[in-house]
């Protein structure tokens, strides 16, 4: 089995949800997002989805764009990115990495020779936003042949038919996105998204995350209590941007800091279910 597949299991025979953490890569400089990249798991994230800069990330909030814009400007480029998951590697072999973001890099960087990459540094999936289905063959043949799993994104507008065919040749989990629009900007309702989940369960024996607009550790309880993990992303990255000085440097409580947020959201997590039976 994947990392994926092995600690979703793992969430599955510990009877609960998990969290599934999000951060940019290089946000804000290589050295304090490599340290607080290598303590997520420590803190309690299940999973962890490492974005991957771009100067038009057209389906993220002001947070995640200014994270981007910030990891851009200091240099952070898919090189880096990649070297930043191998180091992580060397330390940790079963926490797995889901790189999300656009196209544009992956292409620019030669899909072959990005397949093979990051399978060599010890990524196990991906969700590109903007690369949908029906378009995914040049780049899939190379993802397929190296056991990268492509992470299909799910919204709240999709049909039936649509829910079919975005499921068809996922792998590793599916992403229910839970507010139309971008990122951090809104919160759906526990009822909206328990629906919603249960219309997508009736199409694919996947695990269901849950992102876009989980602020809180209560949110993400709520949301792991009826799901198969909680996504948080922007909350975190306005965790790390609150550690920032006058002169934008990290300050040195930057990663502790962001790190005792994501220990929160875990803890929130891991009774979520017990609460709830209650």
């Amino acid at each position: 089995m994947s990392r994926l597949q092995t600690r979703f299991e793992a969430l599955k025979s510990e009877g609960r949800g998990g969290l599934v953490t999000f951060v940019t890569a290089g946000d804000p400089t290589f050295e304090t997002s490599s340290e607080l990249l290598a303590g997520l798991p420590g803190a309690g994230a299940d999973i962890i989805e490492l974005g991957m800069p771009f100067t038009d990330p057209m389906a993220d909030g002001p947070s995640i764009e200014l994270a981007s814009g910030r990891a851009l400007a200091g240099g952070q480029d898919m090189s880096k990115t990649l070297a930043m998951v191998t180091t992580f590697r060397q330390g940790d072999g079963d926490t797995p990495i889901v790189l999300m973001g656009y196209y544009n890099p992956i292409y620019n960087y030669g899909l072959e020779d990005f397949a093979c990459d990051a399978a060599d540094a010890g990524v196990d999936g991906l969700i590109i936003v903007d690369l949908p289905p029906e378009e995914e063959d040049e780049f899939s043949i190379f993802s397929k042949e190296v056991g990268i799993d492509i992470v299909r994104l799910i919204a709240p507008t999709s049909t039936d038919d649509r829910i079919g065919t975005l499921v068809e040749n996922a792998s590793g989990f599916v992403y229910y996105v839970s507010v139309r629009g971008i990122t951090g900007t809104r919160s759906a309702t526990v009822d909206e998204i328990a629906q919603n989940v249960a219309r997508i369960r009736k199409h694919t024996d996947l695990s269901v995350a849950v992102g876009f607009g989980i602020r809180t550790p209560k949110q993400a309880a709520e949301v792991a209590a009826i799901s198969d993990a909680a996504v948080v992303g922007s909350a975190i990255i306005e965790h790390v941007a609150a550690g920032l000085d006058d002169n934008g440097k990290p300050s040195g409580k930057l990663v502790s800091d962001a790190l005792a947020f994501v220990a929160d959201l875990s803890a929130a997590v891991r009774t979520a279910r017990q609460d709830a039976a209650s």
